[in-house]
């Protein structure tokens, strides 16, 4: 299959799963929603003219031309205006007017027998899992993607396989010329160890994996060992004594560590001088949970600092910048990645799908983490509004007040709108630096 055809199909199965994730995150809402007995007038998936839809009871179900995003419409989202006789002041008459145009919206399809179906009725516990649905389903999907990774490819991790045998033993920074007089032989070349032999015993121990025999080997400097290797089909014995090297010191994030004055840290180990195959290894469902959270951490850390990320974006992409391989990128960016993935001719087909699946759940999480912003029109923002209403009857309850009310949060509206451009903006953005300056993943 040609290198065209894999990058176009790595694309389409990505927008395909980002079309999925869309719209199981609205089902995320729906589903409450309904089940509290919310009326729910529509359920689309995209944006602009719809090109399909069929309704289905009370709920009108379809597709939109831009397939960007989605909604739920509930009837009641914002609490009508208190009928007082008295007309509302205000200092911003425009922000005034979008929010009663707002309500009116909001209320235009409420009819005789739903007025105890509309949103801004019921409790606040119940807004809350209504509003959190969207982004609970998508760290849904981001857990079970995950648990497909680990659980049924396996992820990249070095086997007891060797993969390369080196010829000459050298310091750190330094190359020596194989052929020449100056090469001194590792002890894995002095004992004959060769490519694909997999090493099964090291110093009369059982080896299981490559972190246990790398271990065994460092605290083995100068002493002569017994080493067992299948070859071929066949077991082959011999010795090897490690010799002192200094080897690089990683951190926890698998950088070499720095000192105090900056210079990069080494320490003095056994040395073979051989390095390992990898392969994809399943791994145990208890490892599901702690990698999700590894990834929504990460995802985390990004959100947090996004303006600063987004600024850098905007650096890279109108000067000669790198584009920073951890920072966000657009629906545009992670089509591209896909279909680099999918077009890896030299990686086995298995370890790109597993990339693939990989993508799509490091998506999802990112759909999550981003729509708990509390800021309208995200989902965090319903749901700050919610906790709001409710600190705000709690403290009238305590003081002995009258019950406020639902939380008008149509007046937030010119914030959701300011929020909304902001968003556009920065997608806009994303997408013409991963035209014009792509994240380089690849090397």
């Amino acid at each position: 299959m040609s290198p065209v055809l894999l990058f176009i199909l790595g694309v389409i199965f990505v927008a395909i799963g980002i079309a999925a994730s869309i719209a199981l995150h609205e089902v995320g809402h729906l589903l409450p929603a309904k089940l509290f007995k919310v009326r729910v007038t529509k359920y689309m998936i995209g944006f602009g003219p719809t090109v399909w839809s069929k309704r289905r009871g009370e709920t009108e179900y379809g597709l939109k031309a831009i397939p960007l995003g989605g909604y739920v419409s509930m009837i009641g989202m914002y609490p009508p205006n208190k009928e007082d006789g008295t007309v509302r002041t205000s200092s911003t008459g425009m922000f005034q007017s979008l929010a009663s145009d707002a309500r009116s919206l909001a209320h235009e399809e409420i009819g005789p027998d739903d007025e105890n179906r509309v949103f801004y009725r019921l409790p606040v516990w119940k807004k809350i899992i209504i509003m959190l649905g969207g982004p609970a389903m998508n760290l849904l999907i981001g857990v079970v993607l995950t648990a497909v990774l680990l659980m049924g490819f396996g992820t990249a991790s070095q086997t007891t396989t060797i993969a390369d045998v080196s010829k000459c033993q050298v310091k750190a920074g330094e190359t020596v010329d194989p052929d020449s007089a100056d090469c001194k032989p590792t002890p894995a070349a002095a004992a004959g160890l060769l490519p694909n032999d997999t090493i099964t015993s090291f110093d009369g121990k059982a080896v299981t994996n490559w972190d246990e025999l790398t271990g065994w080997i460092r605290a083995s400097a100068g002493r002569q060992v017994s080493i067992t290797v299948e070859r071929g089909g066949a077991t082959v014995s011999t010795t090897v004594t490690p010799v002192l090297s200094a080897r690089p010191v990683l951190g926890p994030d698998g950088r070499q560590a720095k000192a105090a004055d900056g210079s990069l840290q080494y320490q003095d180990v056994g040395f073979l001088g051989i390095g390992a195959q990898t392969a994809l290894v399943q791994q145990p469902a208890s490892s599901v949970l702690p990698m999700a959270g590894e990834n929504i951490k990460q995802v985390a850390g990004v959100v947090v600092n996004l303006p600063e990320r987004v600024a850098g974006v905007a650096k890279a992409a109108f000067s000669e910048e790198p584009r920073d391989p951890n920072g966000p990128i657009s629906v545009v960016g992670v089509g591209r990645v896909a279909g680099e993935v999918a077009a890896m001719e030299e990686v086995p087909l298995q370890s790109r799908f597993a990339a693939l699946v990989g993508l799509l759940a490091g998506l999802n999480f990112a759909l999550a983490v981003f729509n708990l912003i509390p800021l309208l029109p995200l989902d965090g923002g319903h749901i700050a509004g919610a906790l709001y209403e409710g600190a705000r009857r709690q403290i009238a309850k305590l003081f002995g007040r009258p019950d406020p009310g639902a939380f008008d949060i149509a007046k937030l509206l010119p914030v959701t709108y300011v929020v909304a451009v902001l968003l556009m903006g920065m997608g806009a953005l994303l997408i013409y630096a991963d035209i014009v300056k792509p994240v380089n993943l690849f090397g």
